[in-house]
């Protein structure tokens, strides 16, 4: 490490790594430049179209918008960390049984979007367009969904297939993403 980087610790899917980063890299750029993960994808690099989205911490974020060093000791959660391509995550096989991509390039932030999302759900975090913000329970309508999901961009249009998993995950067993 030289006199102008910074000691940053990751656990990225499981899998605890050391870094020595200049202190203006991002953790998209991190995970991707520096630990070959690219179930990531750097879309506009300006967080604005939702492709970089993993889970931090349980916490959805913009990986792009991030700088790495914040994020010292996170435990950092990518589409390829929900499951296996021997055995799917729920939304993972959400999106595929419902066709919910395209070119499938936003898929991975959607997919990791669509999980933090249902965790916000139950733990009561309301939205926007909630009819009720001070309500313990939160009725996951369409309208619902796409809000707390605008933030990631498909320019395909697969939207309604995107919803469509969303809600098959939310109103199955247990809601288990």
């Amino acid at each position: 490490m030289t006199g102008h980087e910074v000691g940053v610790r990751l656990t990225v899917d499981g899998v605890g790594s050391r870094l020595a980063l200049d202190p203006r890299v991002t953790v998209l750029d991190a995970l991707r430049d520096e630990l070959g993960v690219m179930a990531v994808k750097k879309g506009c690099d300006h967080g604005q179209c939702g492709a970089c989205t993993v889970i931090v911490d349980g916490r959805r974020i913009l990986s792009c918008l991030a700088l790495a060093a914040s994020y010292d000791g996170a435990d950092v959660t990518t589409a390829a960390g929900l499951g296996t391509p021997d055995r799917l995550s729920p939304m993972q096989q959400a999106f595929a049984d419902r066709d919910a991509l395209q070119c499938g390039y936003c898929t991975p932030g959607q997919v990791c979007s669509a999980v933090a999302m249902l965790e916000e759900v139950r733990a009561g975090m309301p939205s926007h367009v909630s009819p009720d913000v001070a309500a313990a329970d939160i009725d996951l309508t369409d309208a619902e969904v796409r809000e707390r999901m605008s933030g990631n961009l498909c320019r395909c249009g697969a939207y309604v297939n995107i919803v469509a998993a969303i809600q098959d995950v939310a109103h199955a067993d247990g809601g288990a993403a």
